[in-house]
């Protein structure tokens, strides 16, 4: 079964605390539609769960299938370079349909952010190299789809999809609680 590559880093963007018993990693593109399916779980799941998950967030746009999943990508960086990863990775799953330049810039004023940066660290291809390096170590973890998800390092894999994770989560937390 493949795992996680690298394991869970300062890097990440993390949502709770990394010694929960429980620690998710999502490998999403905020403009895949399987992904978009699965948000509402993944919010589901932090909110049963609570403090015994840890969801951390890693890119892997398909920029072939999904033309915004990489700009949607680079807002979500810049958003994060300033604090606001998880309001920005919501609004962006919140607003798939609506993906494109003009939402970007709305997105931005709202979290308070100045769009002239955002164009300044587009132009310079500034969040290029966190993207590519969650991208490969999506590949290097066997990511070959999105979302891909681990469970306290190992892929999860069900026949019948994400739908299991909540059941699969909480079989593994019975011993805990």
């Amino acid at each position: 079964m493949p795992t996680l590559h690298p394991p869970v880093g300062a890097s990440d963007h993390i949502s709770g605390d990394l010694n929960a018993p429980i620690v998710l990693v999502e490998y999403g593109d905020y403009q895949c539609p399987a992904c978009g399916a699965a948000y509402p779980l993944v919010k589901q799941i932090q909110k049963q769960f609570g403090k015994d998950v840890c969801l951390v967030f890693r890119n892997y746009p398909l920029v072939n299938a999904h033309p915004q999943a990489q700009p949607a990508a680079v807002v979500a960086e810049f958003a994060a370079q300033h604090g606001k990863f998880w309001e920005a990775h919501d609004a962006l799953y919140e607003n798939q349909r609506g993906l494109g330049e003009h939402f970007y810039v709305q997105l931005v004023q709202s979290l308070g952010l100045s769009t002239a940066e955002l164009q300044k660290a587009v132009q310079a291809d500034a969040f290029e190299p966190k993207i590519r390096g969650d991208i490969d170590s999506g590949d290097r973890s066997g990511v070959n789809g999105t979302p891909t998800f681990f469970i306290n390092g190992e892929r999860f894999d069900s026949p019948r999809g994400f739908g299991d994770l909540g059941p699969v989560i909480e079989e593994l937390l019975r011993p805990t609680r």
